[in-house]
């Protein structure tokens, strides 16, 4: 699963882009496969603009900017950690949502 991803990041990676758009492009892979490419998105990468719709909060938990959507309309839009630490924040509520569940499912 996921073979079609890596393709087109390998694709990417060869063209040396400027501007990279992603869409899932981690959604069929396994956490720690994710773990890796995010890894080599974020180095090889490091002087383009990456936008990523994602899903999985780890995914985006080192962007510089994210910008949450509910109903089809902009919630908010900041630095991750300044979003964590707003009061009422989706996306703080969707990071502390994931990792309760992280937590509850290692153990």
């Amino acid at each position: 699963m996921g073979q079609r991803q890596l393709f087109c990041l390998g694709r990417a990676l060869l063209r040396r882009c400027r501007i990279l758009v992603l869409d899932e492009a981690t959604a069929s892979i396994d956490n720690a496969t994710d773990v890796i490419l995010q890894k080599t998105i974020r180095t090889e990468f490091a002087d383009c603009t990456v936008i990523t719709v994602a899903h999985r909060i780890p995914t985006v938990m080192d962007c510089t900017m994210v910008l949450a959507i509910s109903d089809g309309k902009l919630v908010v839009y900041d630095e991750p950690m300044k979003l964590i630490n707003t009061e009422g924040s989706l996306f703080g509520k969707l990071v502390k949502e994931y990792w309760s569940h992280s937590t509850s499912a290692g153990q």
